[in-house]
């Protein structure tokens, strides 16, 4: 957090499963001068951190407690099935949660899927974690049901996933502190998480476009001078001004010569 006494930075939290790098180099490279530092923090402590203090702004797992707390919901992930490679139902690409009914499906306590009815069988003891829970898989003890970038966070050899098709979805959202007026660097940061360009951004890395130079204006033609090369003619008679008209230019015959 950043106040009137200490130079700026900003403190970042993150959920396991959201990967913030595209995000921190572009921060990086907009403002050089306020250091970006990386909160990890689980699902269900990630509000109270906020809240606390604790980070300017954070990526969170969507339902949370919004009380005072502003968020804008970023991508829906999709949900898979994590199970041994050599299980029946690697042969397929997706399931349902009706071809889960006669396994052990695994609910970790940092379980972020918002459930109406738990799929399969429940299993004995809630594992404490995801982590806990990718354990007891490999094991041979049951199934769990994740979003698809936790499944990958834990990736192991002898595990595979598949795309679960009528499951609950996580959304993943951008969280701060509700407060009268969004700080700069929260501001900042909401823009390079929407795309905002340099020049379009709210915040400490707006810079204005520079002014396109002035044209030169093209120089003037000095007028001829008089008693030139190039004298202005007659309008009458077409002859040069001071100079007789001759039969060709008036366009008249002259009297012929007696012999």
């Amino acid at each position: 957090m950043t106040d009137s006494r200490t130079p700026p930075s900003f403190q970042l939290a993150y959920v396991p499963g959201v990967t913030p790098t595209k995000w921190v180099r572009i921060w990086k490279e907009r403002l050089p001068d306020v250091p970006l530092t990386l909160v990890q923090v689980g699902p269900a402590e990630a509000p109270g951190l906020l809240r606390g203090g604790g980070a300017d702004a954070g990526f969170v797992r969507l339902p949370i407690d919004r009380t005072g707390l502003s968020a804008i919901p970023l991508y829906t992930e999709t949900t898979v099935v994590v199970i041994p490679k050599d299980h029946l139902m690697a042969a397929v690409e997706e399931l349902s949660i009706a071809e889960l009914a006669d396994d052990i499906v695994l609910h970790p306590l940092d379980d972020t899927l918002g459930w109406e009815q738990l799929p399969g069988k429940p299993a004995l003891q809630r594992p404490e974690t995801t982590a806990d829970a990718i354990e007891l898989v490999a094991a041979g003890i049951g199934l769990l049901v994740v979003p698809q970038s936790l499944a990958r966070l834990h990736h192991r050899k002898d595990l595979t996933y598949r795309t679960l098709l009528d499951a609950p979805e996580s959304r993943v959202a951008l969280s701060w502190p509700e407060a009268d007026e969004t700080p700069d660097l929260v501001e900042e940061f909401i823009g390079i998480v929407r795309g905002r360009t340099v020049n379009s951004s709210r915040g400490r890395g707006r810079t204005q476009p520079e002014p396109e130079p002035k044209k030169a204006k093209p120089a003037r033609k000095p007028a001829p001078r008089s008693g030139g090369k190039s004298a202005a003619k007659n309008p009458r008679s077409g002859a040069p001004k001071g100079g007789k008209a001759t039969a060709k230019s008036t366009g008249k015959r002259g009297k012929p010569r007696g012999r």
